[in-house]
């Protein structure tokens, strides 16, 4: 297996190295096979060395289509900066991307690494992932790809896309199963401390940092929920307190949320357990309280199909001073 890494102006070079060194220590628990299973290598579309974020030179090779497959790690960006204005930069990456993917190379992107695939043209008709603090702008800006941000690794017909920064981890590990098998995954894992068992980013989103987009209308209602958040929905209250029917409320809020009222609130309760749970020794009832649920059965349906794990699980992960 012939895998290039994409090295480029600005790019993370920690996404490159940990999953670089992932595979070469992969190749050294596979001691036994005549040449190594990965022959890895650093590549640059756009000469050596290149600087990356932070200021980092990197030693590359020229950029080359004899590989079979290419990772592109993301690059430094912040939330309020438009990817636009990096994008503009790399167009003879995004070329080479392109080339590849047309050569029959499989083509890997890691957390924002996936908008140069979508500037290639690769997510469009495909699913795919990246970072969750990035997946709305990134559905936004190709409307073609359907956007999963709750997935960690997304793989649909020879492109891959994963979540932030240590899901170049991810991405590694899941080559080598694919490649060398459980048995040298699982040990390369144990060797290395990587996370060998995560599935989802869900646990790790933070609400308050997901970009809101709501009218004044949708904010006020929003406001008035989590004042109450601890007293049962009733539809009819909500409205009344506006002044508009229930049908104009789910109308209105929905048309400007995306979401029905409920639903809004049941994110604000999942939200306020998730800090209380990371926070606090209460137990779960005591904390049930707190959210306006009773049944607290139905309450670990809701968090675990929120958050990807159960309360239980997500404190022991999240718990503040913890260790997991």
């Amino acid at each position: 297996m012939r895998v290039g890494v994409l090295a480029y102006e600005g790019c993370l070079a920690a996404e490159i190295f940990v999953f670089t060194d992932l595979l070469l220590i992969a190749n050294r628990v596979a001691d036994g096979a005549s040449t190594d299973p990965f022959e890895v290598s650093v590549i640059a579309a756009s000469g050596s060395p290149v600087v990356a974020a932070g200021g980092f030179s990197i030693g590359a090779q020229e950029g080359h289509h004899d590989i079979d497959h290419l990772v592109v790690p993301g690059f430094e960006l912040v939330p309020s900066e438009d990817p636009a204005t990096r994008l503009s930069l790399w167009d003879r990456e995004i070329d080479f991307i392109r080339a590849c993917e047309a050569r029959g190379v499989r083509v890997s992107s890691v957390c924002v690494g996936a908008y140069l695939l979508g500037e290639a043209g690769l997510l469009d008709g495909r699913r795919a992932t990246t970072s969750w603090l990035y997946g709305a702008d990134l559905a936004s800006r190709y409307p073609d790809a359907t956007v999963r941000t709750d997935s960690l690794i997304v793989d649909d017909d020879g492109v891959t896309t994963t979540a932030a920064f240590t899901a170049a981890l991810d991405l590694a590990s899941a080559l080598v199963r694919e490649h060398l098998g459980d048995k040298i995954a699982r040990t390369t894992a144990r060797i290395t401390l990587a996370p060998d068992n995560r599935t989802s980013q869900s646990p790790y989103v933070v609400d308050s940092m997901l970009p809101v987009k709501h009218t004044q209308f949708a904010e006020a209602v929003g406001s008035w929920l989590v004042e109450r958040i601890a007293e049962p929905y009733d539809l009819d209250q909500l409205s009344a307190a506006f002044r508009v029917s229930t049908r104009t409320m789910l109308r209105k809020f929905g048309d400007e949320t995306g979401e029905s009222p409920r639903a809004y609130l049941q994110r604000a309760r999942v939200r306020k357990a998730k800090r209380l749970l990371e926070s606090t020794d209460w137990p779960l009832g005591k904390i049930l309280g707190h959210i306006g649920y009773q049944d607290p059965g139905t309450f670990r349906r809701l968090f675990a199909d929120r958050v990807g794990i159960s309360p239980a699980d997500y404190r022991k992960r999240f718990r503040d001073g913890g260790t997991g």
